[in-house]
């Protein structure tokens, strides 16, 4: 595994404006085939379970997210 950098957190507050300055990113290469992973961390404004994060994010990729999250 190779640290390495990425504008992807830039990239994502170009597009959802609501995000801009409120993310970060890091990148790391690995030498496989085909892989994508993401290692999502957030602070919430409240207390949430974990069925309802999924929940969450499971609503926003069928609606206005859906092509964006999934």
């Amino acid at each position: 595994i190779i640290p390495s950098s990425t504008g992807a957190a830039k990239a994502v507050g170009k597009v959802l404006p609501a995000l801009n300055g409120k993310l970060t990113g890091m990148a790391f290469r690995v030498p496989t085939v085909d892989v994508s992973v993401v290692d999502l961390t957030v602070r919430l404004e409240k207390a949430a379970s974990y069925d309802e994060i999924k929940a969450a994010i499971k609503e926003e990729s069928e609606g206005k997210l859906k092509g964006i999250l999934g």
